[in-house]
Formats: C-alpha cells, structure tokens, sequence
C-alpha cells in the first residue's frame, strides 16, 4: 500500500462536523494527542524498564504511531494535500539537507 492509498483507506473511518474550523483543529490535537501518547509510554519505559523496550512495549508504541499515521493522513486530506506527495516532499528535502551537510541544526530552511 502507498501513501495515497493509506490516506483514502484512513477516510473511510473519519467523521466530520463540517465545520471547517472545528474539523482542522480536531485533527491537529489528534495529532498533537498521539504523539503525546507515544512519549508516555516512552517516559514509562525509560523510569519503570530501565530503558529495555519489550516485545509487548513495541506492540504498544506500534499502535500509537499508526494512531498518529491515521490523524496525519486524514488532517493532509482535509488541507488538500497527497500523502504521498508529502511523503515524497519531506524525504527529498531530508536528503538535500543530508547532501549538503546541514542535517543537524535548526531552523526549518536549512
């Protein structure tokens, strides 16, 4: 499956309020929530495991990561935008930045 497929598939389970506003911020904190869930299991992992990431932890932070997949890809077709096209757009912008020796650092026009 590509980008683009994952992104229609993704549609089939969202619902909207059509209201424009509360639509996009609802995505964005999905996101936002997600990831936030991701960095809980992480914070428990390294103060409860000593870092050791078990079997059962990768099922877990898996599952979180497609949740926050699922909100990005739904978010990208509320603005317009392809996933795959994004896709492709951040991994060709990571490699000129690989290329030109600038992967490290800050500031979004490297």
């Amino acid at each position: 499956m590509n980008f683009d497929e994952y992104q229609k598939r993704a549609l089939t389970t969202a619902s909207t309020t059509k209201d424009d506003f509360k639509d996009t911020m609802h995505w964005i904190l999905g996101v936002t929530g997600e990831a936030g869930e991701i960095a809980e299991k992480a914070k428990k992992i390294i103060r409860d495991k000593k870092g050791v990431i078990s079997e059962a932890d990768k099922a877990e932070l898996g599952s979180e990561i497609g949740d926050v997949l699922w909100y990005l890809a739904v978010l990208a077709h509320h603005l317009g935008l392809s996933f795959e096209d994004i896709a492709e757009e951040n991994l060709a912008k990571l490699k000129s930045r690989k290329n030109r020796g600038v992967i490290g650092g800050s500031g979004d026009n490297r």
